[in-house]
Formats: structure tokens, sequence, C-alpha cells
């Protein structure tokens, strides 16, 4: 959820938090495990690629089909907190994006959609965080709306999130240096992702 998203799918399609592995962290942070880091890219990386490589070829051999993958606004911007989560956030987009063009000739559409912080649903409703003041969420039928257009429309990536956070989201992606100074100015921003990362720590 846009800090860091949650779960749709089988089982990773959505976002998760992880933090970063750094030798020194911030005070609040715990390193993850090894088992921890091989959970989150075989949940939200690994497992995607594998259905990738098990569906396309049957849609190549009729020359027709879609591949739509589920994956976070995270996948567009780093945040603190979660380098782990925006590792396999961006792995994906660029699986998604790659893979569209190596299967454009052969008649198969893929989509990637990144959808912001999620209400009543995902991390969200797990951990019972609150977007930081000033971000709105959305709902999951606007995900599941999101995903349908990506799929009718072929549309190579889908945003579902309110207007303020794909603004941000796209800014962060062109200029990170500006992004990160601005997040260190959002405590609220900071609390927010560091609750959903430790809350889901054993869970992707």
């Amino acid at each position: 959820m846009g800090a860091p998203p949650g779960p749709a799918g089988p089982r990773g399609s959505g976002r998760c938090a992880c933090q970063g592995t750094r030798a020194r962290q911030d005070p609040n942070d715990r390193p993850y495990t090894p088992a921890q880091i091989d959970r989150a890219l075989a949940v939200n990386l690994r497992a995607p690629a594998m259905l990738a490589r098990l569906l396309a070829p049957a849609m190549v051999e009729a020359g027709r089909g879609h591949l739509a993958f589920v994956g976070s606004i995270s996948g567009k911007t780093a945040t603190k907190h979660s380098a782990l989560y925006n590792a396999t956030k961006f792995g994906l987009r660029g699986l998604a994006l790659a893979l569209r063009q190596d299967l454009h000739e052969h008649g198969v559409g893929v989509s990637v959609v990144q959808p912001g912080f999620v209400r009543d649903a995902g991390m969200c409703a797990a951990t019972g965080a609150r977007p930081p003041a000033g971000l709105r969420t959305v709902s999951p039928r606007q995900v599941v709306t999101g995903l349908v257009r990506a799929v009718e429309h072929n549309r190579a990536e889908v945003n579902v999130a309110p207007p303020e956070m794909r603004l941000l989201s796209a800014i962060g992606g062109q200029f990170p240096g500006f992004s990160e100074r601005v997040q260190r100015r959002s405590a609220g921003a900071d609390r927010t992702v560091h609750r959903i990362v430790e809350a889901q720590r054993n869970h992707r």
C-alpha cells in the first residue's frame, strides 16, 4: 500500500513492507534473518515469475492472453524501512514491463497494477496502521476495477491510488534525492511504515 501495500492474488501479488538489511540501521529497525529475506523474495518476486513461466507458453501458442501482476506504488519510489519490500516491488515492475515487450509480438499482453494504501484489506487492515495525514486510501473494489481496466485495455501500468500519491510516486521515481528529503520531514509517514514493517515481519 503506497508506502507499503498488502497481498492480493496468489500469495504475493500484493504488497508487504520489508525493511533493509544494513549493518547499521535505524535504532528502531532490526535486521531481517536470511529466512525472512528468502521468504519475501519468494512470495513477492519468485512466485509471480514462476507463474508467468508456467502460464505464458500456452498463451503464446494460442496467440492471445494476458498476464496481470499486482504490485505496489512502492515499486515506483523508495521509502525508509522498506528496502527489501521496495526491492521486490521494483523487481516485479521490471519483470512485468520487460515481459510485456517480450510477449507483444505473440499477441500476449502484460500489465502491472500498483495500489497505494488499501483500506479494509491487506496490511493496513491487518496491522491497524493508518496512512499518514494527507494521504488517502483506496478500496479493494478500486483495485479490482484497476485490474480489469489493465486487462481489457492492455495497459502497461495502472496505478490505483489517489492523485496526490500518484504524483508523489512519480516525483520520487524521477527525483529520488528530492523525495528522500521530503520524506525525512514526514514523521507520520515514518511511523506508519515502521509499524506495518514490524507487524508483517514474519508474514512475508
